[in-house]
């Protein structure tokens, strides 16, 4: 993972955050990819997509989405910190969930579910959670209903264990794929990178 980084500008925080976040020991029904971080929203940024599979030898897209770790060392006021996590994660639900009015709740539950069970100390939390609901019609009739949850959430990273809190995004993900939990003390081989 390069990063993103101002010409002739080195952060050493910002190294040791990349390396934690190689380092992390992700699912291996979660498949990780390097892409290119936004431009102009900080001096560091770093961006991974990802997908969820049902297995490690099966390619069905259960879940995806979105990891951006952004890092000014000016602290912006709305972050309250250094560091920002922006993220983004989708999946296709069964179609009864759609009229369920718990679902947002629900969902933003997960992400604070993830957050927590890492262990990870954040702050300035903010999101949205969608359901998407699409029903075909005339020549497209034949297509049954479906529903898609997105979780759009960030956050301020506190502490240095910036690795931790692509774990809990990507915990998030195995949620809303319908992955069940790893057992306690079951540690997760490295996910696949490209």
């Amino acid at each position: 993972m390069r990063g993103r980084t101002l010409p002739g500008e080195q952060s050493a925080e910002f190294t040791r955050a990349v390396s934690a976040l190689r380092d992390a020991r992700l699912r291996p029904e979660v498949r990780i990819t390097e892409v290119p971080a936004p431009q102009r929203i900080a001096p560091y940024a770093v961006a991974l997509t990802a997908e969820v599979v049902a297995s490690a030898s099966d390619d069905e897209e259960l879940a995806s989405g979105r990891f951006v770790l952004l890092h000014d060392p000016s602290s912006p006021q709305p972050w309250e910190g250094e560091w920002r996590a922006v993220t983004f994660a989708r999946a296709e639900l069964e179609p009864e969930v759609a009229g369920d009015p718990m679902l947002g709740a629900v969902g933003w539950s997960w992400l604070i579910d993830a957050l927590e069970s890492r262990g990870v100390d954040y702050g300035a939390e903010a999101g949205t959670v969608t359901r998407v609901v699409s029903e075909s019609f005339a020549g497209l009739s034949d297509r049954e209903p479906t529903v898609e949850m997105e979780v759009r959430a960030s956050w301020t990273p506190h502490g240095s264990d910036l690795g931790a809190h692509l774990l809990a995004w990507s915990d998030l993900l195995c949620t809303i794929a319908g992955l069940p939990p790893l057992p306690d003390g079951v540690v997760a081989l490295p996910g696949q990178r490209r």
